[in-house]
Order: structure tokens, then C-alpha cells, then sequence
């Protein structure tokens, strides 16, 4: 049986009491624990010069193998602080405005590719299966066929694929799109992103379109095709009930005195929709005045990328649209938002979501959103809660017969919406919330992980049934 080696930008063990990690280390981790294997890529470290460590270290536990690198202060400046979040994730998420090009910042990009496939060359096997996961490693698979690795490789996309022109923002976009037709399978969380990556090779590239699962260029067939990742349901189900009865939430309920719940937990970052959230919020008070001191929303935003630019600004926004908000509308009794920079347990947030009535995630742009997943699968099955999620997250195309989707621009209609989520009777919260763990339940995260690897294997790709 071939063994499977993971390569991310980032290798994040989860480790139990530990804060939660974002959605991608999830995703992986728990799926390569059932399948064992090595997890190769970045530890976090970086070490200061301009040259990186050529050292691999190797940690195994249980059946994992975790295989790490440290970085240099150049290539993190270059690689991941440049390129890769200066460039590719603003674009990536339709905001090329944001967006910063530097020819140093790409030629570190691509260097720290064929870099990190030097090291992880030497601990391949002739029949392992690689999954490349995210925007960090585009050029990763041409690398590797440079140095003569044969292996099968795909690549899995977490984040949404932009629209041709949109990706035309890209100075090096020809030469980027290029070096990603060299992976044998490409795969994204939805469809409209798997047309876009579709749409943009065969009219800038002139690949070829063979069926509507496989594009072919240069004699090289690729295949393309849609996996949404998941969860597991029930492990998350029980996560929310292992701090039901804990000191933080009893507290917290009981600083309630029977208010309604609203919960938000995003990385902070301006694809999440946060300031026009809170914009949304504070409209609802103004247009309904009989949620004014019945309803507190708590948002859960732990810092990241503290240091780029646009991240300390959107925190500088957030702090003061919070502050305003709850300077014109708290009283001694009640403060309508509780704005959290700080990182919790994964356990704890699954049963903050238990607690909570509604679930409040409408991102800008996402590629797929697990929290939404999280929120449904975490919450009482005899008395769910409502989850309002944006249109433009990938779990809307999942969940949008059982969540209530809003245009996260329309300020004045997520306030009708949040108003109809805080006022929705019982039985219809049931009927939807019984609707989207179905599909939960079905698409759950081994069905990502098994079609993917399936199609990898077998150069066969399945289309994606959503249940």
C-alpha cells in the first residue's frame, strides 16, 4: 500500500488542551491520522540570516511522522510574508487592491519551493503518494519534477480560486498557472473555483479540455475536481459537551441572565467580513429595538500576521467600531459586543457554540469555512441554534437549504436576517438544522480525504455528489 506525505506550508500538530488551529491543519491532521504517514513543511521557526538550516527534524507520534524546517529570516520575509500573503491571499480572496508585488518577494517564492523539495526528497519512496495542500506551494510539483520526482502529486486548494481576470492581477500569473499544470490532480472547494482554474488554462494556456473532469497541456493530463472538505459530526459533538458544564461557560451563561446568544469565531483577517459584521449588528439594534438589552454577540478573533500592514489595520478598525458600538448602546446591565483577541481551546469554542443561538459567519470570500460545519454539528439537536452564514463562504453551497444566507455588503439585510434568526421558532430550526447535519453527516471529512487520494491513485476523477 502506498504510503501518503503531506506537504502544507505549515506543519501544526494539534495536541489536546492546546488552542484550536485554523481550518487547514485540521482538516489534515485528521485525516492523516487515520491513514498515517509523513507531514512535511515549516515548523514556524525562523532562524535570522539569509540562509535556512538544512536540517529536517523528525518527531513521530502515533503514526504520524512530522517531518519539519525552520526558515530564514529572508525566506520568511520573501516566501510567506511577501509573495504568498502579500500577493497570492488578497487575490485569492478578490481584493487585488491590498495586494503588493515584489519580483524579490516571487523569486524567494519560487527559491523556498525548490528549497523545501531538496529536503524532502530524501525521504520519499518510489510509490508514495504526495498531497500538496494550499496557495503557499503553486510551483511545488514543478519543482519536484525538476529534481526528478516521479511520484503522483495533487494539490488541494483551501482557499477560494479567483476569476481569470482577477488572477491576471498577478504579474508572474502565466508562469504560476504553469507550474500548477504539472500536478496530476488539482482539487477545490467548489465548483466555481475549479471552472475559474478550468476557464483561465485552456484560454491563457491553451490546454485542452478532456471531459469535464480533465484538462490536458503539453501531452500532461490533469485532472480538476471539487472536494469540499469536512468535519467529523460527532467527534464535534462531543467536544461541545466536554466544557458544557465548565467554569467559563457557566459563567458566561450566567452573565447572560437569559439574553440570546450570537457567536462569531474568526482568525483576524479582512476576508472574514468582521467590520461590516459589526456594522450589521449595530444595525440591528437600531432597527429593532426589542433586541436592545435581549441580545449579546460575542466575537472571537485571535491576532495573526501582526506583522503586515493590512492585519494591525483591520485590528485598529475592529477595536474602534467595538468600542463605538458598545459606548452608544451598553448600559450598567448589558454590553452588546464582547470583542475577544485571544485563542481558545478547540473544545471550549465547540461548546461556546453549543451555548450559543446563533452562529454568525459571513466572510468577504472563503474558500470553505469549518466553523459554519462546526457551529451546526456542536449544536442540541432538540433545540438548535440558527446559522447565518455569507453566500460568499464555500459551506454555502452545502448548507445553504438549512442556513440563512446573507450578502455580507448588505448591512441593513443581515440585520433582517439576524432579527429573523434571534425570533425563529422551534420547529423550523429543527427541520433545518436536521437538514444540514445530514449533509455534514455524509460529506463528512473522510470522504474528502478518501475521493481525493482515490482519484490521485486511480487517475480517475469522480464528481462530487453533494448529498
Amino acid at each position: 500500500m502506498s504510503r501518503l506525505v503531506v506537504v502544507s506550508n505549515r506543519v501544526a500538530p494539534i495536541a489536546e488542551g492546546k488552542p484550536t488551529a485554523g481550518g487547514l491543519a485540521v482538516g489534515v491532521f485528521d485525516a492523516l491520522k487515520q491513514t498515517g504517514g509523513i507531514w512535511f513543511g515549516w515548523s514556524g521557526d525562523i532562524v535570522d540570516g539569509s540562509t535556512p538550516p538544512d536540517t529536517v527534524h523528525k518527531d513521530t507520534r502515533d503514526n504520524i511522522t512530522y517531518a519539519t524546517v525552520a526558515l530564514s529570516r529572508t525566506d520568511y520575509d520573501q516566501y510567506y510574508r511577501g509573495f504568498s500573503n502579500g500577493m497570492l491571499w488578497p487575490v485569492f480572496h478578490y481584493r487585488p487592491d491590498l495586494a503588493r508585488y515584489d519580483r524579490r518577494e516571487y523569486a524567494g517564492y519560487c527559491r523556498v519551493n525548490r528549497w523545501l523539495v531538496e529536503r524532502l526528497k530524501p525521504l520519499l519512496q518510489p510509490d508514495d503518494i504526495l498531497w500538496v495542500h494550499d496557495y503557499h506551494l503553486l510551483p511545488f510539483a514543478r519543482a519536484c519534477r525538476q529534481a526528478g520526482i516521479r511520484n503522483r502529486i495533487g494539490f488541494f486548494l483551501h482557499i477560494p480560486f479567483p476569476a481569470e481576470p482577477v488572477m491576471a492581477t498577478v504579474p508572474p500569473h502565466r508562469e504560476l498557472m504553469e507550474a500548477m499544470c504539472a500536478y496530476d490532480l488539482v482539487g477545490f472547494q467548489t465548483d466555481s473555483d475549479r471552472r475559474a482554474f478550468v476557464d483561465y488554462v485552456c484560454r491563457r494556456l491553451g490546454a485542452g479540455r478532456r471531459g469535464d473532469r480533465y484538462v490536458e497541456i503539453g501531452g500532461h493530463r490533469i485532472g480538476a475536481g471539487v472536494y469540499p472538505i469536512g468535519i467529523y459530526p460527532d467527534e464535534i459533538r462531543e467536544l461541545s459537551l466536554k466544557h458544557n458544564r465548565s467554569r467559563q461557560i457557566t459563567n458566561l451563561k450566567q452573565g447572560l441572565q437569559q439574553r440570546r446568544l450570537m457567536v462569531s469565531v474568526d482568525r483576524l483577517d479582512y476576508s472574514k467580513g468582521m467590520v461590516e459584521r459589526f456594522t450589521a449588528f449595530e444595525r440591528l439594534l437600531e432597527m429593532t429595538p426589542a433586541h436592545r438589552g435581549q441580545v449579546t454577540f460575542v466575537q472571537i478573533a485571535p491576532p495573526s500576521r501582526s506583522d503586515v500592514e493590512q492585519y494591525r489595520r483591520i485590528r485598529r478598525q475592529l477595536e474602534s467600531a467595538a468600542g463605538s458600538i458598545n459606548g452608544r448602546w451598553s448600559d450598567l446591565a448589558w454590553t452588546p459586543l464582547r470583542y475577544i483577541n485571544k485563542s481558545y481551546d478547540r473544545s471550549l469554542l465547540m461548546s461556546l457554540f453549543r451555548a450559543s443561538q446563533v452562529g454568525y459567519v459571513t466572510p468577504l470570500r472563503d474558500g470553505m469555512n469549518l466553523v459554519a460545519k462546526e457551529y451546526v454539528a456542536a449544536q442540541p439537536e432538540d433545540d438548535p441554534g440558527v446559522l447565518v452564514l455569507s453566500e460568499f463562504a464555500g459551506a454555502a453551497e452545502e448548507l445553504g437549504e438549512g442556513a440563512l444566507l446573507v450578502n455580507p455588503y448588505d448591512a441593513d439585510g443581515m440585520a433582517e436576517t439576524l432579527d429573523r434568526a434571534l425570533t425563529m421558532a422551534l420547529p423550523e430550526r429543527v427541520a433545518r438544522h436536521r437538514n444540514m447535519l445530514a449533509r455534514l453527516t455524509e460529506n463528512n471529512l473522510s470522504r474528502w480525504r478518501d475521493r481525493f487520494l482515490s482519484d490521485l491513485q486511480s487517475e480517475t476523477v469522480t464528481p462530487e455528489v453533494v448529498a
